[in-house]
């Protein structure tokens, strides 16, 4: 396989192109300390990996926001520290505060000139128009938990972006999957007969973080540590 043999790209967001991470902390880190925790941040990014997937089996139909409020409720009475309902419905609604990884909006833009690029989402529209307005991507489609009806590492979720793929005229095995979490999206790309991405952004960190970790073992096809590295070796191979 080469690079330069794909027509369109698919990207997960959150952990690829959002530094989610950093946005979840941003709210976790000021409510754990208040309350006189002596988690660390990895602790508590392992801690709310756990009760978000949780959450997303539960109720996979909720919209995102729904999602990160029941999360942070059985996350606190996991760690014995209260949640107002204010504090639940504002962790819901800080997607669009998260910010971008510094490199994503131009990698983007430079993968944009030779594929097609899609969005395949575990958030709400809304939340993910809310990051777009940070990375400025020019999607061919998006597609949310929110379209979908349930969550990745869900197989709908993977069946529904090829139902997509072949609508926009994409080959078979033309689509490539880039993503930074091998739990929720390659894995279950891998099983879908996907070619993948890895953009291993805490790569040199030990664990993986607001990610759980993959239940069966998984290969990608490539891995690079950010989405401008990603970008470089797509334009070496094209010239």
């Amino acid at each position: 396989m080469n690079l330069a043999d794909f027509e369109a790209l698919s990207f997960d967001c959150y952990g690829t192109l959002i530094d989610w991470e950093t946005g979840i902390l941003a709210v976790l880190r000021p409510w754990a300390d208040a309350h006189g925790s002596t988690l660390s941040d990895e602790e508590l990014l392992v801690a709310f990996s756990v009760h978000e997937a949780q959450a997303e089996v539960a109720a996979p139909t909720d919209l995102y926001p729904r999602i990160l409020a029941r999360s942070l409720r059985s996350l606190g009475t996991d760690l014995g520290i209260p949640v107002t309902d204010a504090e639940a419905d504002g962790f819901g609604r800080s997607v669009p505060d998260w910010p971008a990884f510094p490199d994503s909006s131009g990698a983007l833009a430079r993968l944009g000139r030779r594929y097609k690029l899609i969005i395949l989402s575990n958030v709400d529209r809304t939340s993910f128009a809310g990051s777009n307005r940070r990375l400025n991507g020019k999607f061919t489609s998006i597609l949310t938990a929110e379209d979908i009806g349930s969550y990745k590492p869900s197989s709908r979720n993977f069946e529904a972006l090829l139902v997509e793929a072949a609508r926009l005229g994409i080959s078979k095995g033309k689509l490539l999957h880039v993503a930074q979490s091998l739990f929720h999206d390659h894995v279950p790309a891998k099983a879908a007969g996907m070619s993948t991405v890895w953009i291993n952004r805490r790569q040199g960190r030990l664990g993986s973080g607001a990610t759980p970790e993959p239940e069966t073992p998984v290969t990608p096809d490539w891995t690079f540590p950010s989405m401008a590295t990603f970008a470089d070796a797509v334009e070496s191979k094209a010239s």
